[in-house]
Protein backbone atom coordinates (compact mmCIF):
# COMPACT_ATOMS: atom_id res chain seq x y z
CA UNK A 1 0.00 0.00 0.00
CA UNK A 2 1.17 3.54 -0.78
CA UNK A 3 -0.80 5.42 1.85
CA UNK A 4 0.61 8.89 2.53
CA UNK A 5 3.64 8.40 0.31
CA UNK A 6 4.14 11.62 -1.63
CA UNK A 7 6.54 12.49 -4.42
CA UNK A 8 8.10 10.60 -7.29
CA UNK A 9 10.81 8.01 -6.79
CA UNK A 10 12.40 8.63 -10.23
CA UNK A 11 14.19 5.24 -9.94
CA UNK A 12 16.66 6.72 -7.44
CA UNK A 13 17.52 6.42 -3.79
CA UNK A 14 16.53 9.18 -1.38
CA UNK A 15 20.00 10.72 -1.34
CA UNK A 16 20.20 10.63 -5.13
CA UNK A 17 16.79 12.33 -5.44
CA UNK A 18 17.89 15.06 -3.03
CA UNK A 19 21.11 15.65 -4.97
CA UNK A 20 19.19 15.67 -8.27
CA UNK A 21 16.69 18.22 -6.91
CA UNK A 22 19.44 20.49 -5.56
CA UNK A 23 21.48 20.35 -8.77
CA UNK A 24 18.51 20.99 -11.04
CA UNK A 25 17.23 23.93 -8.98
CA UNK A 26 20.75 25.41 -8.84
CA UNK A 27 20.97 25.13 -12.63
CA UNK A 28 17.51 26.67 -12.98
CA UNK A 29 18.49 29.67 -10.87
CA UNK A 30 21.83 30.00 -12.66
CA UNK A 31 20.55 29.76 -16.25
CA UNK A 32 16.85 30.62 -15.66
CA UNK A 33 15.78 27.85 -18.05
CA UNK A 34 16.67 24.16 -18.23
CA UNK A 35 15.67 21.25 -20.44
CA UNK A 36 14.73 18.03 -18.66
CA UNK A 37 12.11 15.29 -18.60
CA UNK A 38 8.54 16.08 -17.63
CA UNK A 39 8.63 13.98 -14.44
CA UNK A 40 11.81 15.61 -13.16
CA UNK A 41 10.48 19.08 -13.99
CA UNK A 42 7.26 18.48 -12.07
CA UNK A 43 9.22 17.22 -9.08
CA UNK A 44 11.67 20.15 -9.10
CA UNK A 45 9.10 22.90 -9.68
CA UNK A 46 7.69 22.85 -6.13
CA UNK A 47 11.13 22.96 -4.52
CA UNK A 48 12.18 25.92 -6.71
CA UNK A 49 9.02 27.86 -5.89
CA UNK A 50 9.47 27.28 -2.15
CA UNK A 51 13.03 28.63 -2.36
CA UNK A 52 11.89 31.74 -4.26
CA UNK A 53 9.19 32.37 -1.65
CA UNK A 54 11.83 31.97 1.06
CA UNK A 55 14.15 34.39 -0.76
CA UNK A 56 11.39 37.00 -0.96
CA UNK A 57 11.73 37.42 2.84
CA UNK A 58 15.35 38.46 2.30
CA UNK A 59 16.54 38.27 5.92
CA UNK A 60 19.57 36.46 7.29
CA UNK A 61 17.58 33.50 8.60
CA UNK A 62 16.00 32.97 5.16
CA UNK A 63 19.43 33.13 3.50
CA UNK A 64 20.85 30.55 5.91
CA UNK A 65 17.82 28.30 5.40
CA UNK A 66 18.24 28.54 1.61
CA UNK A 67 21.94 27.65 1.89
CA UNK A 68 21.03 24.63 4.03
CA UNK A 69 18.42 23.45 1.51
CA UNK A 70 20.31 24.19 -1.70
CA UNK A 71 24.04 24.54 -0.93
CA UNK A 72 25.88 27.61 -2.19
CA UNK A 73 27.32 26.70 -5.58
CA UNK A 74 29.57 29.21 -7.33
CA UNK A 75 28.65 30.58 -10.77
CA UNK A 76 31.50 30.63 -13.29
CA UNK A 77 31.51 32.41 -16.65
CA UNK A 78 34.11 32.08 -19.40
CA UNK A 79 35.84 35.37 -20.23
CA UNK A 80 38.85 35.56 -22.55
CA UNK A 81 39.35 31.81 -22.37
CA UNK A 82 39.45 31.76 -18.56
CA UNK A 83 36.76 30.76 -16.10
CA UNK A 84 35.87 33.69 -13.84
CA UNK A 85 33.71 33.45 -10.70
CA UNK A 86 30.65 35.71 -11.02
CA UNK A 87 29.01 35.01 -7.66
CA UNK A 88 26.93 32.25 -6.14
CA UNK A 89 23.52 30.72 -6.79
CA UNK A 90 22.16 31.92 -3.43
CA UNK A 91 23.46 35.42 -4.11
CA UNK A 92 21.70 35.50 -7.48
CA UNK A 93 18.51 34.09 -5.95
CA UNK A 94 18.35 36.77 -3.25
CA UNK A 95 19.65 39.75 -5.28
CA UNK A 96 18.20 39.20 -8.78
CA UNK A 97 15.46 36.56 -8.84
CA UNK A 98 13.47 37.21 -5.65
CA UNK A 99 13.04 41.00 -6.19
CA UNK A 100 11.37 40.26 -9.56
CA UNK A 101 8.56 38.39 -7.83
CA UNK A 102 7.86 40.59 -4.79
CA UNK A 103 4.34 41.45 -5.97
CA UNK A 104 3.60 37.96 -7.32
CA UNK A 105 1.90 35.53 -4.90
CA UNK A 106 3.17 32.34 -6.56
CA UNK A 107 3.62 30.54 -9.86
CA UNK A 108 7.22 31.54 -10.50
CA UNK A 109 7.99 28.70 -12.95
CA UNK A 110 6.48 27.35 -16.14
CA UNK A 111 6.78 24.02 -17.93
CA UNK A 112 6.73 24.05 -21.74
CA UNK A 113 6.53 20.72 -23.56
CA UNK A 114 9.01 20.20 -26.38
CA UNK A 115 8.07 18.25 -29.52
CA UNK A 116 11.06 15.91 -29.27
CA UNK A 117 11.59 12.93 -26.99
CA UNK A 118 14.72 11.81 -25.21
CA UNK A 119 16.91 9.36 -27.07
CA UNK A 120 17.08 6.00 -25.35
CA UNK A 121 13.94 5.78 -23.25
CA UNK A 122 11.63 8.13 -25.17
CA UNK A 123 10.91 10.37 -22.18
CA UNK A 124 8.92 13.57 -22.82
CA UNK A 125 11.29 16.55 -22.86
CA UNK A 126 10.20 19.90 -21.43
CA UNK A 127 11.64 23.33 -20.70
CA UNK A 128 11.45 24.44 -17.08
CA UNK A 129 11.68 28.24 -16.96
CA UNK A 130 11.37 31.08 -14.52
CA UNK A 131 8.42 33.27 -15.43
CA UNK A 132 9.29 36.90 -16.21
CA UNK A 133 7.72 39.08 -13.54
CA UNK A 134 6.63 41.82 -15.95
CA UNK A 135 5.20 39.36 -18.49
CA UNK A 136 3.14 37.52 -15.89
CA UNK A 137 1.50 40.66 -14.50
CA UNK A 138 0.72 41.99 -17.98
CA UNK A 139 -0.99 38.75 -19.04
CA UNK A 140 -2.97 38.68 -15.79
CA UNK A 141 -4.07 42.27 -16.38
CA UNK A 142 -5.17 41.46 -19.94
CA UNK A 143 -7.17 38.42 -18.77
CA UNK A 144 -9.00 40.46 -16.11
CA UNK A 145 -10.27 43.00 -18.73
Amino acid sequence: MRHRVAGRHLSRTGEHRLALRRNMVSSLFEHETISTTQEKAKEVRGFAEKLITLAKKGDLAARRRAIALLNNRAIFVEEDGKMVKKGTVIGKLFSEIAPRYLDRPGGYTRIIKLPKRRLGDGGQLVLLQLVDAGQGTESAAEESK
